[in-house]
């Protein structure tokens, strides 16, 4: 089998998310939207590759908004009708943070900035333990979608929807595949800043990240396998 990764930016590793994909037999191929030079003027033009030559398509976050077509207009339209033909196709997507923002809005729902930013670690509440746990998460967004007509909607919190399904194709709010290594990166672009401005010390949180790292593998090797069964029925 093989699975497209979409990483709209060079610093999103698929992390335990592409390893329990290959423990399952899924040649990955990883596809990158915005190089690094680009990094700060994403608006670039893109040729998506053929999304029918691959059995799944993964959707990762992106440090800009689902709903910012001035930021990254270009490619966000184009992206978005990849994305619609493959969910009404009935072929299967994981879409994670600003790729669960960009199954939402492309299937009818809504992406706007929220309230309340979330970053760091953070329970959820789902009606379907077995599928999408409680957690703990990491999450790091701005944002928020409202569930498309025809999904189902899996898990939530106070602040936004987490998790729904509709087709084969399950669209989160959070991130599965964070691991200690990814948040590395993440804080030392300009993500220190940010977890500071939000109130928090960036420190404390990766020694967090790393002790949660074993516990948070299962929990996505958990969530995938649930996924490739139940959802998209692909093992």
């Amino acid at each position: 089998m093989k699975a497209l990764v979409v990483q709209h930016d060079h610093l999103s590793p698929t992390g335990p998310v592409g390893r329990r994909l290959e423990h399952h037999g899924f040649e990955i191929t990883e596809f990158l939207v915005v190089p690094e030079q680009n990094f700060y003027e994403p608006n670039v033009e893109v040729e998506f590759p053929d999304e029918r030559e691959y059995d799944l398509v993964v959707y990762l976050g992106a440090p800009w908004g689902a709903w910012d077509d001035a930021c990254i207009g270009r490619w966000l339209e184009p992206e978005l009708a990849m994305c619609r033909t493959r969910v009404e196709a009935g072929r299967p997507v994981l879409g994670i943070c600003f790729g669960g923002q960009l199954m939402a809005r492309a299937m009818g729902g809504s992406v706007a900035r929220g309230d309340h930013p979330e970053i760091g670690w953070k329970s959820i509440w789902s009606d379907d333990e077995s599928l999408v746990g409680n957690g703990p998460w990491f999450q790091f967004h701005y944002d928020e979608f409202t569930v498309p007509p025809g999904a189902v909607e899996i898990a939530r919190n106070p602040i936004t929807s987490q998790a729904f399904t509709i087709e084969r194709s399950l669209g989160l709010q959070f991130h599965p595949e964070l691991d200690s290594e990814a948040l590395d990166g993440w804080l030392e672009t300009d993500g220190r800043e940010l977890v500071i401005a939000d109130g928090q010390d960036p420190d404390v949180m990766m020694a967090q990240t790393k002790a949660y790292d074993a516990a948070g593998e299962k929990r996505t090797y958990d969530l995938v396998d649930a996924f490739l069964t139940r959802v998209a029925k692909l093992v």
